[in-house]
């Protein structure tokens, strides 16, 4: 049966769009991921410029250096125990960067510079420094994922797909879970770890209803400031993850119904790719993308 159109705001290509598996959009009426829900969250506005209507984002070094530690901590673990040392780790940094220049050759653009090379090397170093913190915070050498950068997906009963990719998937010899997250940044306050878990809740939810087994644990790994978050979700809280995100969606389409996309200024927008079109700093919003 062939799939019918999905709202404009999951029509957009992804990385998931080449691994979901193929469903019948008649009862499939969107997607959703934590990444799309989290921009949501944050600022209404910001999720209509990136998933409504596609607009690119800058790539910054920060954002790169992100990806490159991810593949190299991806890689890691395709080495044999023995090998998954610092040095070998620094050594699978040149590798990677070549895979996600293949992807995106423009990335290089960062670092035409007048100090071209020199610029560059000093980047990459910050990348190493940021994976010898990784090794401060697990040994590797124990470790055999049963996953690494896990695609997952799941359908609710209303018809909305989730799916989303998880770093590492580790499960014990009694069939316990552990899911865990790599993040180059650093770790939030106690104020906002709620807000930090909610994607890790996202992933939870979707491999329960997938593996029909409550995950153990939820691990964030931030390398920023080398400090690991940990937390053993309950049936009740990923219940409450799943109205969350049911009402989340209803919120989104309300959004796309009636046109009212509003910004949410906060600690973020420093970062924000889309200021020069946002009312809140003067900006204009472009006319909203025709459904695809």
């Amino acid at each position: 049966m062939s799939a019918a159109p999905v709202p404009a705001a999951t029509s957009r290509s992804s990385p998931a769009d080449l691994v979901s598996t193929p469903v019948d959009g008649v009862e499939v009426v969107a997607s959703l991921s934590p990444s799309r829900a989290s921009d949501f969250m944050t600022c209404p506005l910001r999720y209509r410029f990136r998933t409504v209507d596609g607009l690119p984002q800058e790539p910054t070094r920060e954002a790169v250096r992100g990806t490159l530690v991810h593949k190299v901590l991806e890689r890691l673990f395709d080495l044999p125990a023995l090998d998954r040392t610092p040095v070998q780790a620094a050594k699978l940094l040149e590798p990677a960067w070549r895979e996600v220049l293949a992807v995106e050759p423009g990335l290089s653009g960062l670092f035409d510079s007048a100090v071209g090379a020199h610029d560059f090397h000093a980047w990459l170093a910050t990348c190493a420094s940021v994976l010898e913190g990784y090794f401060e915070l697990e040994d590797p050498q124990r470790l055999e994922p049963a996953e690494r950068e896990y695609y997952v997906e799941t359908r609710l009963d209303s018809g909305l797909l989730l799916r989303g990719f998880v770093d590492r998937l580790d499960v014990a010899p009694d069939g316990a879970i552990r899911v865990v997250d790599y993040k180059t940044g650093r770790s939030p306050s106690p104020m906002h770890e709620a807000a930090a878990l909610f994607q890790m809740r996202f992933y939870a939810l979707v491999i329960w209803r997938t593996r029909g087994v409550l995950p153990a644990m939820l691990q964030l790994v931030y390398l920023g400031d080398r400090e690991v978050l940990r937390h053993c979700p309950d049936e009740a809280e990923l219940l409450a993850t799943e109205r969350k995100v049911e009402a989340l969606w209803r919120a989104i389409r309300l959004a796309e119904e009636s046109g009212e996309w509003q910004p949410s200024p906060g600690r973020l927008c420093s970062w924000c790719s889309y200021q020069d079109m946002c009312p809140a700093f003067g900006g204009t919003p472009p006319a909203p993308t025709a459904p695809a």
